[in-house]
């Protein structure tokens, strides 16, 4: 069996090598995906379908990602890694680069993902793609809500 610190590794090559059709089937069933600081708004994922469906919009995303920089912690819990990394982020329609930092703490059970909470920097990746303007205007509508 994988340990959490393999897993975490086995994913983000995944992503690097832009294999999301495959990510999903690193989660188990009836996993839970929780981003506090993506934005609009605080988004959750339950369960692997919802997951494969997120990674399958993922692939028309127009950036490609590759992973660097990274560092897995171990805790004192045996199933939970908490992970440090980079992404070094070109958005591919107009060629413009950055470095967006990432922390992921992610729960294996049984060599599967059973839970991860992920922080990423939303806002950098939206400026990449000139969309810093519209998320702004998205932040303000969810804070009337």
């Amino acid at each position: 069996m994988p340990t959490p610190s393999e897993v975490f590794h086995a994913f983000i090559r995944r992503i690097g090598e832009g294999r999301w059709d495959e990510l999903a089937d690193m989660y188990a069933e009836d996993v839970v995906i929780d981003i506090p600081l993506d934005a609009p708004r605080r988004t959750r994922l339950d369960g692997r379908e919802t997951v494969r469906q997120r990674f399958a919009d993922s692939t028309s995303r127009p950036f490609r990602l590759q992973p660097t920089n990274i560092v897995v912690h171990t805790t004192g819990d045996p199933e939970v890694v908490i992970a440090e990394f980079d992404y070094e982020i070109t958005h591919v329609p107009t060629g413009r680069q950055s470095t967006v930092a990432n922390i992921q703490l992610m729960r294996v059970r049984d060599g599967l993902i059973a839970q991860t909470r992920d922080y990423h920097d939303h806002l950098r990746f939206a400026a990449l793609a000139g969309r810093a303007g519209q998320l702004g205007a998205a932040l303000d509508a969810a804070a009337d809500q």
